[in-house]
């Protein structure tokens, strides 16, 4: 198996908008491309994908190297994996059509290559059925656009070997992606669960009439958006209890959680989830104090609001 410091040729089966997006990036980094897609038109639709994203890609950053000319469509699957070092399905979100696919990779694919999954929310459990060689399939699951955004989760199910998780793990941060390896399968994993609630309670705000579509976007990208972008939602909870961080924070909000504010069902506040939570904020600060974190904080939303003009370049010293 080809080590993922050394990996020179990827494969993307599926060339959607997530894949792509993975095509532009994985070009962006400087690797070699073959992709495959059934549909008709696949090969002009991708290469305008590709040519969109570019100019973003080149303000990112070009790995040497780097070029669109690295991309090669095939006319089969088949064709597509034969020498692939890494393979990346991003084929539409529908069980059979995954569990038929990823079983025809393993077919094709030459052995120990790990194939990864795009999935949105399928567990690879569900996935891997029918392959025949299962232990090398894990869930690789992108952030829309791929070449853009960062994240990247990586879990494997029930029947994936171990290696193969770490394997994956380490050629996307090699690739340039923010990983995380999770421990356990959960539908959605974790950035779509948390979206999907958010997405689900403005939904229930619109059709109730408690808010409007403006007032919930609004609400985000002048609140609370605007601090997720410099750290999540629990360090930011954190920096709410003051000094006496996420402790303080429980202390004093702990009760609101069975206030109606939202139709999603609260957890019990337990001592072991209080535990856990404070320690996990703890663990996250890194060694930062509050002070520290407060100005990391305040720094970044001064540079959020400039980046997107919401803020003059002189504004903040006055």
């Amino acid at each position: 198996m080809t080590s993922p410091e050394n990996v020179r040729r990827v494969a993307c089966v599926g060339a959607g908008v997530i894949g792509g997006g993975w095509v532009a990036h994985f070009l962006a980094r400087g690797y070699e491309v073959t992709a495959w897609d059934p549909a008709p038109d696949a090969e002009p639709r991708l290469r305008r994908l590709v040519e969109a994203a570019w100019p973003t890609l080149t303000r990112l950053g070009l790995a040497e190297g780097a070029s669109t000319d690295r991309l090669t469509v095939t006319d089969t699957l088949e064709q597509a994996v034969a020498d692939a070092e890494f393979v990346q399905e991003s084929a539409p979100e529908k069980l059979d059509l995954k569990r038929d696919l990823l079983a025809r990779l393993d077919a094709a694919t030459p052995p120990g290559v790990v194939i990864a999954s795009s999935t949105s929310g399928y567990p690879m459990t569900d996935m891997q059925t029918t392959a025949a060689d299962p232990s090398r399939l894990v869930v690789g699951h992108p952030f829309n656009p791929p070449y853009l955004i960062p994240l990247v989760e990586v879990v494997g199910g029930e029947r994936t070997a171990a290696a193969a998780v770490a394997w994956a793990s380490r050629f996307y941060e090699v690739a340039g992606k923010s990983v995380i390896t999770m421990d356990n399968e959960v539908p959605g994993f974790i950035a779509n669960r948390l979206q999907e609630a958010l997405w689900r309670e403005a939904l229930h705000m619109v059709a109730s009439g408690e808010a409007t579509v403006r007032d919930i976007d609004l609400s985000i990208t002048e609140g609370p958006g605007l601090r997720w972008a410099v750290m999540g939602p629990m360090l930011t909870f954190a920096l709410a209890g003051g000094e006496g961080g996420m402790a303080h924070m429980l202390d004093h909000f702990g009760p609101s959680l069975k206030s109606p504010w939202t139709r999603l069902a609260a957890p019990e506040l337990d001592k072991e989830l209080y535990d856990a939570v404070v320690a996990g904020c703890d663990e996250a600060a890194d060694g930062r104090s509050i002070a520290d974190l407060v100005a990391e904080r305040d720094r970044g939303v001064v540079e959020v609001l400039r980046a997107t003009g919401r803020l003059g370049p002189e504004e903040d010293s006055r």
